[in-house]
């Protein structure tokens, strides 16, 4: 289907159902459109932090920079030894050395180790050199701890991505979330179905760490604005901005996650793209992958990552393309926390290995079925034909 027939028929079935969010109407193919491919980038917050650095190792030859909010270092999971077979050993570390640093923090040179052992796995690491690096943990977040990210930073440092690329911020005191201009709003609806089309609520003060995860904080020191962590991100990896426009309601799209995701484990049906004006109309633009974390995707929360994050006012007047794929819980029992005996209970991205023993190369089934996303859109992270 044609782009603009795409547009047509999704503004027709708006109007005649009258929705204020056209996105839900109906789940198309992503479409094909002129992207910059020595431009794409990547972020996350938590989870899809940490998947932000596996795809951006697992293909490092395309992908320009990463964003890593509350994340850490590439397979940081992983157990140097036959145990790293067995998923609750992996779930033991992620848990215990990854995110709360016990006994130990991460150490940087197992995550070399790592990428060295999966060299013939993933693009070479020398691509990451030339990269820029956005690093941010609160110093109220006691979910991901101060020393995982440092790692991440010192891995970067060990990979010789110069000082000067690496905006490291832990200045803010800021919980566990994404930071948006928004304000912090009251509570949400108890009926989750109702709490999912709110878009008035789920932010929190700036130091909360809190469903939904986006949290609210004051101008810092000297400045006349909220902190915006989109805007920082895009203005690190892509250099300034123009100034941000009001998105377009109707440019967040959503896509049939399926056609690049059927049957990976732990991925939802239903993806989203904001595709600014400009994009749509054919002009070159870039793409940015943004990754939501674990309690964050739209079957828990709706679009609320893909809108209230604000990545796309600053996309609309600077033509990038954003991508929001889609985690899902994989059901578990009560006594399944984590995912440790299997599942996906928290509809986290695959950091772990939940989904399958190699969650780190390029054929990892979520970072594979990420990059047949951005190859659909035209930006051939992968190697995969859309027409296949």
């Amino acid at each position: 289907m044609r782009f603009s027939r795409w547009v047509s028929a999704n503004s027709a079935g708006c109007l005649m159902l009258g929705l204020a969010m056209c996105t839900s109407v109906a789940a198309e193919p992503l479409p094909k459109l002129t992207l910059d491919v020595t431009e794409t980038t990547v972020s996350g917050l938590s989870s899809g932090a940490f998947m932000a650095v596996q795809l951006q190792t697992a293909f490092s030859r395309n992908i320009a920079g990463a964003g890593v909010v509350a994340g850490g270092p590439y397979g940081c999971a992983v157990v140097q030894s036959w145990w790293n077979m067995v998923r609750h050993y992996r779930v033991v570390k992620a848990v215990g050395v990854c995110m709360d640093n016990t006994p130990n923090p991460p150490e940087p040179a197992q995550s070399l180790v790592v990428m060295q052992q999966l060299e013939e796995e993933i693009d070479p690491i020398a691509h990451i050199a030339d990269d820029r690096i956005y690093l941010f943990h609160g110093s109220a977040d006691e979910t991901v701890r101060r020393p995982t990210i440092a790692a991440l930073a010192d891995v970067y440092a060990a990979l010789n991505v110069p000082p000067e690329n690496i905006r490291f911020v832990r200045d803010v005191d800021a919980g566990h979330g994404f930071l948006t201009a928004s304000d912090a709003t009251n509570a949400c609806p108890a009926n989750r179905q109702d709490a999912k089309k709110d878009l008035s609520c789920g932010v929190v003060d700036c130091a909360i760490t809190a469903p939904d995860f986006l949290n609210s904080c004051a101008a810092p020191q000297g400045a006349t604005e909220k902190i915006e962590q989109a805007k920082d991100i895009l203005s690190w990896l892509y250099g300034p901005l123009e100034p941000q426009a009001g998105p377009v309601e109707t440019n967040l799209k959503s896509f049939d996650q399926t056609l690049y995701a059927d049957g990976v484990p732990g991925m939802g049906n239903t993806g989203y793209a904001y595709i600014p004006t400009a994009c749509a109309d054919g002009e070159s633009c870039r793409l940015h992958i943004a990754l939501h974390g674990c309690q964050q995707f739209s079957g828990l929360i709706g679009e609320k990552y893909a809108r209230l994050t604000q990545y796309n006012r600053w996309a609309e007047s600077n033509r990038i393309v954003v991508l929001y794929p889609q985690a899902a819980v994989i059901p578990g029992d009560i006594f399944n926390w984590f995912g440790a005996i299997g599942g996906n209970p928290k509809g986290c991205w695959d950091w772990w290995g939940y989904a399958d023993s190699d969650f780190l190369s390029k054929d990892a089934p979520q970072i594979a079925a990420i990059g047949r996303m951005a190859a659909a859109l035209g930006a051939p992270i992968a190697d995969w034909d859309p027409a296949d």
